[in-house]
């Protein structure tokens, strides 16, 4: 039974996110590990994706000014996949924005998983860019 929750900024399962961060995007997608942390790390809510109380997915959600919350590093353990892990994630994570009275929710989606973002509601908007080697797309999604 998949159980989704938010997370400190500390502890086992934090660790655990980070872990499982470290797994897909270093590891799977070789991403040069400086650019995997970055400042917002310490700031941002994590949440985290539990199974029989094994962290299998992870994002983060912080604000970003303007009504607007920033959505990121949704990773889901290989094991995981094709779960609805990474839709339940989002969900949650529109949750916390709608808390923060977001009106917005944006997010830097890598093009393989743009389908994913756009069943969810999202829509893109500007040009695909390269970030850490990946090509990505800015998408947004009103919250209201």
């Amino acid at each position: 039974m998949i159980a989704i929750r938010r997370e400190a900024l500390d502890g086992p399962d934090m660790e655990a996110a980070l872990a499982l961060r470290h797994a897909v995007f270093i590891v799977e997608q070789d991403v040069n590990e400086p650019h995997e942390r970055d400042d917002h790390d310490p700031v941002a809510t994590h949440l985290v994706a539990l199974d029989d109380g094994r962290v299998v997915g992870t994002c983060r959600v912080y604000p970003a000014g303007e009504g607007r919350v920033q959505l990121g590093r949704l990773v889901v353990h290989a094991s995981a996949r094709r779960r609805g892990i990474a839709s339940a994630l989002l969900e949650e994570g529109e949750r916390w924005a709608r808390e923060q009275d977001a009106t917005e929710m944006l997010l830097a989606a890598q093009t393989d998983a743009r389908p994913l973002y756009e069943q969810a509601g999202y829509v893109a908007r500007g040009d695909v860019f390269l970030e850490v080697g990946i090509e990505h797309v800015m998408m947004h999604k009103p919250l209201v």
